[in-house]
């Protein structure tokens, strides 16, 4: 049976079923929006503050990783070939340089890539998600296939935890907040929201202000926000809590569809 990228037996299967790693994907955003070339390459090309456009380009973001995450060979390459083609036919506006550049730059879209890695392993680590150092260099190791996907040699991104924070820790000094990109935490505060999800829309600053606080020191204060070692603190038990009290939740309604199934596959592999 075709199980695309992954499949039963993955660290990456038993990991990103998990409810708490949408603070994951909260938070590969955040470490996306230092990149000064990604974010810009996304505001000019995204009309962030219209209702429609924000929220049609999220749900098309989280499907994307869905596919990627546990679609079918086939359903991998198309979803890979659609975002390929839109990011060749963009470009934007460096203005510290004046270069016109695409949104496929490679430099990007490594940082894009390793961002989300990062950020999935980190939250999944620290809510409690039993994960071996050895599972972890797996994890990493596994998601050179997806940087595949979006048009990265799997060679070119790094293949284990310590390849992974070598690389942010040499990308460090190109790294800043582009002042004209709108704040994400004041965002979250009047989130673009369709109608029929306006309810949730009190909950949304709280998570971002979570998914802030689980980066790094050093990334908090690029957002000009404050970094200390009890933010640290706050972070990991509200994610241990959160964690233990999704637990809870009988497993039919705390995983979705997708996440089910890789469950029982691992559980038979």
């Amino acid at each position: 049976m075709d199980h695309g990228l992954f499949g039963p037996g993955s660290v990456t299967w038993r990991v990103m079923g998990e409810p708490i790693l949408l603070v994951g994907g909260f938070r590969a955003l955040l470490m996306q929006g230092l990149h000064p070339r990604a974010m810009r390459g996304v505001a000019q090309n995204s009309a962030l503050m219209d209702p429609a456009e924000a929220w049609s380009r999220f749900t098309r973001t989280t499907e994307f990783v869905r596919v990627r995450t546990y679609g079918t060979s086939a359903e991998v390459a198309r979803a890979g070939a659609r975002v390929r083609k839109i990011h060749s036919k963009l470009t934007a506006l460096d203005p510290d340089t004046g270069e016109r550049f695409r949104l496929d730059d490679p430099d990007a879209l490594r940082w894009v890539h390793v961002g989300e890695v990062d950020s999935y392993l980190s939250v999944a680590r620290r809510a409690g998600v039993p994960l071996t150092d050895a599972e972890a260099d797996r994890f990493v190791a596994e998601w050179r296939r997806a940087a595949e996907v979006v048009g990265l040699r799997p060679e070119d991104v790094p293949g284990s935890v310590a390849e992974m924070r070598d690389y942010i820790g040499a990308c460090r000094p190109g790294l800043y907040f582009a002042p004209e990109v709108p704040h994400p935490l004041r965002q979250s505060l009047n989130a673009p929201l369709p109608p029929r999800l306006l309810p949730f829309k009190p909950v949304l600053p709280a998570l971002t202000l979570l998914a802030f606080a689980t980066l790094p020191r050093w990334a908090r204060r690029l957002y000009g926000l404050p970094a200390t070692p009890v933010g640290d603190l706050w972070a990991t038990v509200t994610l241990k809590t959160l964690h233990a009290g999704i637990g809870l939740v009988p497993a039919p309604v705390r995983y979705a569809p997708d996440a089910r199934r890789a469950r029982r596959l691992n559980a038979a592999a």
